[in-house]
């Protein structure tokens, strides 16, 4: 049997085990939140070094990226040293791979005109990979919320002032603590609405649902969110605010939808021996052999 343990700097609130079996075999997917403690995140990732078979980074991530570079958050990247039997990883696979393929297969079955639908999209770097597919698929109206989500700064940026930035910004940002640009700990179970001109504007709203749950205002009639890291309590809550469609990217099991880190995990477990080379195509491959496809969940009541 296989272990992924994911490791949070969020809430333990959010924490889930399930036993699941994919391709014949058994694997134990726990996520283990740790409030925001990072000496309690970096003794659990050392404990477990050799003990699980992939080691999962939440609440955080290894690096950000953007357009092709790699820009590693030095925070995050001291708490994994130490561990050297077990694979870490952050979720950048299935960024990569998988959210990137969910654009084009929205586009394909009629659920989003990506070319005239209005979009914000978070946080950019987070999701490069979408990012990245809506600039490839035409889009034109997509307002990236990184400095607003991220950094609490309130100016919405273009694809192409990205571009500018994030050569500039990254290498500092990077040195700056995990909790300033992703809310980490009990800072995920606040609400604190802000932005509500931009929720209001956009048809789609796209990335992980605790950046855009941050900020969220209590009316979000008929909004379509492609997003993941939700559980039913979520789904809930959303159904209350009236959205009318979530799509899911990552690995959905008792209504949980897991992060991608840990969905990563899975996908490596099951590549036999291959997961220290995987690409994109490698991804996809396996996610497609146990049936993935992103799961669309209609919250519109019914008349």
């Amino acid at each position: 049997m296989k272990y992924v343990l994911g490791l949070s700097l969020g809430s333990s609130r959010r924490d889930k085990t399930v036993e699941i079996e994919l391709l014949g075999q058994r694997i134990v997917v726990e996520r283990r939140g740790t409030d925001g403690d990072t000496a309690k995140f970096r003794q659990l990732m050392q404990e477990n070094d050799g003990r699980a078979d992939v080691l999962c980074v939440g609440g955080a991530n290894l690096a950000l990226h953007w357009r092709g570079r790699r820009y590693p958050l030095e925070c995050v990247v001291r708490l994994t040293r130490g561990v050297s039997q077990t694979p870490v990883v952050d979720g950048s696979g299935v960024k990569d791979s998988l959210e990137r393929y969910a654009i084009g297969w929205l586009q394909a079955r009629g659920l989003v005109d990506w070319f005239n639908a209005k979009v914000l999209l978070v946080s950019a770097v987070d999701r490069f990979g979408m990012a990245e597919e809506l600039r490839a698929i035409g889009a034109r109206q997509v307002i990236c919320g990184d400095l607003m989500f991220n950094l609490g700064i309130p100016i919405p940026l273009r694809f192409r002032a990205v571009d500018i930035l994030a050569p500039l910004c990254l290498p500092l940002l990077r040195r700056l603590p995990m909790s300033w640009l992703y809310p980490t700990g009990r800072a995920q179970e606040q609400v604190r609405p802000r932005y509500k001109g931009w929720y209001e504007w956009a048809d789609v709203i796209v990335g992980d649902f605790l950046i855009i749950r941050r900020y969220m205002p209590e009316d979000l009639s008929g909004k379509l969110l492609v997003t993941n890291t939700t559980t039913q309590e979520d789904i809930d809550e959303l159904r209350r605010r009236r959205v009318g469609t979530v799509v899911t990217t990552s690995l959905r099991v008792e209504g949980r939808s897991f992060g991608t880190n840990i969905f990563e995990g899975v996908l490596r477990c099951l590549a036999d021996g291959r997961h220290a080379d995987m690409v994109r195509e490698d991804f996809l491959s396996i996610a497609h052999s146990i049936g993935w496809q992103p799961e669309v969940l209609d919250l519109a009541p019914e008349c």
